[in-house]
Order: C-alpha cells, then structure tokens, then sequence
C-alpha cells in the first residue's frame, strides 16, 4: 500500500515520508507537492528507494519425437 505521511511542526517545516513505493518514483508522486509547499532542504532515502522490481519470465520449449523401432 502506497502512502505519504505529512508531519507540520508549529515552526512551518514539513517532514514528508513515503512508504510503498519502489525504487526513485517516489519523486515523481511527490515533486508537485513539493513545489507547493516551497524548498526542500534535506532528503533522506529509504531501502525501498534503492530496492528493485524483479521480473521473472521463463520460456519452455518441448519436442516430441517418434521412433519407429
């Protein structure tokens, strides 16, 4: 489950976490919010930043033969 987290402080700062997405398009979902709340001044990424997606496929290939001993 995707979610973002947004924590005020009462001095205007913004902590933003993102949980449940993998790899850097956590900058994607976030960038235009970003831009509306103002300057970034740190970031910190979590392991699911530099986590992969693992495809796996596998190909099958049969052959039938026929002897005629």
């Amino acid at each position: 489950m995707e979610t973002l987290e947004f924590v005020i402080y009462p001095d205007g700062r913004v902590q933003e976490k993102v949980t449940g997405i993998i790899g850097a398009s956590c900058a994607e979902v976030t960038a235009a919010i970003e831009a509306q709340l103002g300057q970034v001044l740190t970031q910190e990424h979590t392991s699911e930043y530099f986590a992969q997606t693992v495809q796996q496929s596998a190909a099958v290939t049969t052959q039938a033969t026929f002897s005629n001993w």
